[in-house]
């Protein structure tokens, strides 16, 4: 048996960790969230830095997980490029991507073609649970207001009831079904400050010489 001092420590230990934390953002609901309320100006995201400021003493940030798809347009991918390589550069930023399928549309009896986004619910869907079945968090965040997120949510509450499940919703986006489905949640139209307070630098200089720069449209 263990002396009593060192089953002291033991138990101080057990109960002095860490909650884990890890974040799933759905990318483009945050940007349109973004974009509708009128932050273009919080387009330069540190993404780390910014969910590092929810974190609380007794808490522990794992990894951030960004959800999102390559842009069609040139101008878009251009700026879309320098955000995702301005946060690759932080180890606990992983990327995850899916794909725009053409698709055609009716507007007023003229045929337009436009892009559909694919594939990103169900990646955030899979990594949730996957985080979860393999005991990778005690809590996930959830950064989205989008519904279709509901049966991985109902899944892992079924699976592990102990586990949290927190959403916040993006600026100017909410769903009453997730809200349902939270353990708990909050709305970032609050929280402006912490947008405005984890922005990169204007250039950042890499390695090998080059200079990510803030995109002009972004100011």
């Amino acid at each position: 048996m263990l002396a009593p001092q060192l089953q002291r420590g033991f138990f101080i230990n057990m109960n002095n960790k860490k909650q884990r934390l890890i974040f799933y953002i759905d990318g483009f609901n945050l940007y349109f969230g973004l974009r509708s309320k009128n932050w273009k100006k919080y387009y330069w995201l540190d993404l780390v830095k910014f969910c590092e400021q929810f974190i609380r003493s007794h808490q522990e940030l794992i990894r951030v997980n960004y959800f999102s798809a390559i842009q069609k347009s040139r101008g878009k991918q251009d700026r879309q490029d320098l955000f995702l390589s301005a946060n690759k550069l932080n180890p606990r930023f992983h990327l995850f991507l899916g794909k725009f399928l053409e698709k055609t549309i009716d507007h007023n009896g003229q045929k337009i073609k436009t892009f559909e986004e694919k594939e990103t619910d169900v990646h955030i869907a899979v990594q949730m649970i996957r985080d979860v079945v393999l005991d990778q968090c005690d809590t996930s965040v959830l950064i989205s207001a989008d519904s279709d997120l509901i049966p991985p949510i109902d899944f892992i509450n079924e699976i592990k009831p102990t586990h949290k499940i927190f959403v916040y919703f993006p600026p100017a986006r909410f769903s009453y079904d997730l809200k349902q489905k939270a353990t708990n949640y909050i709305s970032l139209n609050n929280h402006e400050a912490k947008f405005k307070s984890s922005q990169f630098q204007n250039e950042i200089p890499l390695p090998n010489g080059f200079i990510l720069k803030r995109p002009a449209e972004w100011q």
